[in-house]
């Protein structure tokens, strides 16, 4: 497998020192990595979950709309700028592998490279408070 480009690894350097949580993925939306303050939302720490397909995280955890009804992956923001390469952004509730529902603040945006290269998205996240 080839090594991520130079501005992933470097995302991901970021997101390692940053206090909001933050979801890094490459360009067909595999999850890289998601920082420690992640992990407290999210209920699963990033050295246990490792890097999974879209399929698998996108449907990972139980998300909900506003109105309690399942929110589709192809509505949740950083699928959004994986596949449509544009910014987005959500409020929603999820349901972490601690069993905890949570309500949560997401935006998303995608990564470009030299020459409008897609090089995958980032999601940063933030709990809301009620």
């Amino acid at each position: 497998m080839a090594a991520p480009p130079i501005e992933l690894i470097l995302m991901r350097q970021l997101a390692g020192h940053l206090a909001m949580p933050i979801f890094v993925v490459d360009p067909e939306g595999n999850l890289l990595f998601y920082n420690e303050p992640a992990e407290a939302l999210l209920g699963h720490r990033f050295d246990e979950a490792g890097p999974m397909p879209m399929a698998e995280w996108s449907t990972s955890f139980t998300q909900r709309d506003q109105d309690g009804s399942p929110l589709r992956p192809d509505d949740q923001p950083l699928v959004i700028a994986v596949r449509s390469h544009r910014p987005a952004h959500r409020t929603f509730w999820i349901t972490g592998h601690d069993g905890v529902a949570r309500h949560l603040g997401v935006t998303a945006f995608p990564l470009e490279g030299p020459e409008g290269r897609h090089l995958g998205a980032v999601a940063m996240f933030w709990g809301l408070d009620e």
